[in-house]
């Protein structure tokens, strides 16, 4: 689009009104504007059409292969773990007539609707598109409604997940896949699309395992969804949609703080960044802004660095920028750091088998006090030494608050406010003791006795911040809004030619875009939940041998020296960075530059 094409200005109250309900200038514009299409799912008519999946020479096993081979015996046999990649379907005859049903699983991401659109467009004017309410817990229920061109132009290009909403129920019990077998049955589906990260996935391939088993015929395909980015399979799946979005949301919200925290000239802006297993958000957003301090979960625990050796690692850099006369900044912290160091894991892990064996015991109990004292010999003394010693709000958490797999709530832990006050109370200790840590010695801080009266003439002020609901319901970057689009076409695609067991996936960014299936079980690792193994779709986390990181870890010194921040500003969908992929994607698939991403030809998609 142009830029001489938007120009649109308010000029009545009556316009003002009309931008409710969604229609906001913005809104309205980004609902017009073109899609870049894999050319596999270009007809020689020019016309959006499914494509042909074919076997590939590419095996697809999990290391734990004995274990899932039993658990998805029928799915394997049918797939013999080899990866499909798309062609186009050109020769083959197109077939009409198939239902298949949506859902959303888990926490949004945006680019969802735009996976309706695409399904929507690939199964044509015969084809039935049926959304599911409320995710997994509406297709237990069967609570489904027809969607129509109608609702698909209203919905795509835009945000969040409420056109059909969304839950976290696992289907896991007997009387749970009967009534998910029921709703396929009495629906007449001939394919479910699961649209969610890991937990939603590897349900897709217990549900696609039970429907072979029970001669369901349906088949059931699932879409990589997380904006945590941890949902990513090397060359096969780069990464899964929203998290583009979502870490530009997050790079402009950084960069303004950075930038104020430059103008204020007395601000540590302490930001915890969503992402509870790996820190690949915190890798971007620093490789998009360049702040002074970032914090990666995994070195951290490559390094064995405990909580105390973090806390002066990140002191020692506010010190050195206090005596070059820089006495702010922006420190990035991963929302899982707390279980990346080595004996707060080994706490928590040990908490996580006490509480699962003594649950019952430990409800009972009246006050925190008594929940402590109950607990506190059931830990080995190491474990048990470092809990007395956190604060007694960090305590509560771990011991209260646990999520559906009976694994600490992460995300309500406020890591970054524990951070702030140990930092507070180590430059509090560094300017009562200049002597031990300043001067010429040796493992001493250089500096002047000038610099040294400067830096205790300074104070230490914090603010804290936690980012990540802001980024996952946002309008989607052209890049999600491509990806997602032809996600749907892949995963309709594979209905359409009666695959089962498969996850979508599109690769190769920077040539058009390739698109491949990739058997489910192959993705599967085991898990330790509630002190028990489960098998689950295995969690990709920030490798320190990658590209992304090593090109961090280059420059993150000089970023912690000087002032070299930058801001990349709003999401854009034209303009000069309106094609700019991931950096960290871009980077780690070795394409020779990241700014713009090529999924195709661009077209206005016309919903039928």
């Amino acid at each position: 689009m142009a830029s001489d094409q938007f120009n649109p200005s308010f000029n009545s109250l009556e316009h003002f009104h009309s931008t409710a309900g969604k229609h906001s200038i913005f809104e309205d514009e980004i609902r017009k504007l073109p899609i870049p299409v894999c050319s596999v799912f270009v007809s020689q008519e020019g016309r959006i059409a499914p494509a042909v999946f074919k076997e590939t020479d590419m095996i697809f096993q999990c290391e734990d292969h004995g274990r899932t081979s039993k658990e998805f015996t029928r799915s394997i046999e049918k797939s013999k773990d080899i990866v499909l990649q798309a062609f186009p379907g050109k020769s083959a005859p197109r077939i009409d007539g198939k239902r298949v049903a949506v859902l959303f699983s888990g926490g949004p991401a945006a680019g969802g609707h735009n996976v309706l659109a695409g399904l929507k467009a690939v199964l044509g004017r015969d084809g039935t598109l049926l959304g599911i309410r409320k995710g997994p817990k509406g297709l237990i229920n069967g609570d489904l409604f027809e969607i129509n061109s109608e609702q698909i132009r209203a919905i795509i290009n835009t945000g969040g997940f409420d056109f059909l909403g969304t839950d976290r129920t696992k289907v896991k019990t007997a009387e749970q896949f009967a009534k998910v077998k029921a709703t396929a049955v009495n629906n007449k589906l001939d394919g479910l699309i699961i649209i969610g990260g890991d937990d939603s996935n590897t349900n897709a391939a217990y549900i696609a395992e039970y429907f072979l088993r029970e001669g369901v015929d349906c088949s059931v395909v699932g879409i990589p969804k997380t904006i945590d980015g941890d949902m990513a399979v090397g060359k096969y799946l780069p990464i899964s949609f929203g998290f583009d979005t979502a870490t530009k949301v997050y790079s402009e919200l950084v960069g303004n703080l950075t930038q104020d925290a430059a103008s204020a000239v007395k601000y540590y802006h302490f930001v915890k960044l969503m992402g509870r297993t790996a820190s690949k958000i915190t890798l971007e957003v620093a490789l998009q802004t360049k702040p002074a301090i970032t914090l990666i979960s995994e070195e951290i625990a490559e390094k064995h660095m405990s909580l105390e050796s973090v806390v002066e690692y990140v002191a020692d850099i506010i010190a050195k920028r206090r005596l070059k006369g820089i006495n702010h900044g922006v420190v990035l912290v991963p929302e899982g750091l707390i279980e990346f160091i080595p004996e707060m894991k080994s706490l928590i892990q040990e908490l996580n088998h006490v509480l699962a064996e003594y649950e019952r015991d430990i409800k009972d109990l009246p006050t925190l006090k008594n929940k402590q004292e109950y607990i506190y010999p059931l830990l080995t003394p190491q474990s048990a030494q470092l809990m007395a010693s956190l604060p007694d709000d960090i305590e509560e958490m771990l011991i209260l608050d646990r999520d559906d797999h009976g694994n600490v709530k992460v995300s309500q832990i406020e890591t970054e406010k524990l951070l702030i006050e140990k930092i507070r109370y180590r430059m509090s200790q560094l300017k009562r003791h200049t002597h031990r840590f300043f001067g010429d010695g040796e493992g001493k801080i250089e500096a002047t006795d000038r610099q040294i009266e400067q830096f205790k003439a300074a104070s230490f002020s914090t603010q804290s911040h936690f980012l990540g609901y802001e980024g996952r319901s946002a309008k989607p970057t052209a890049f999600d809004a491509a990806f997602t689009f032809n996600l749907g076409l892949a995963a309709g695609s594979l209905v359409l030619q009666g695959k089962t067991g498969y996850m979508a996936s599109v690769t190769d960014f920077d040539k058009g875009g390739r698109v491949l299936a990739l058997p489910i079980s192959g993705l599967i690792a085991c898990e330790t939940r509630k002190g028990r193994e489960e098998l689950v779709i295995a969690k990709d986390l920030v490798n320190t041998s990658s590209p992304a990181f090593k090109v961090f870890a280059k420059n993150r010194d000089k970023w912690a020296m000087d002032d070299l921040f930058s801001s990349p500003g709003p999401i854009q969908h034209w303009g000069p960075t309106s094609r700019q992929m991931p950096i960290s994607v871009a980077l780690n698939q070795g394409y020779t530059g990241y700014q713009s991403f090529d999924l195709g030809e661009e077209r206005v998609v016309g919903v039928d």
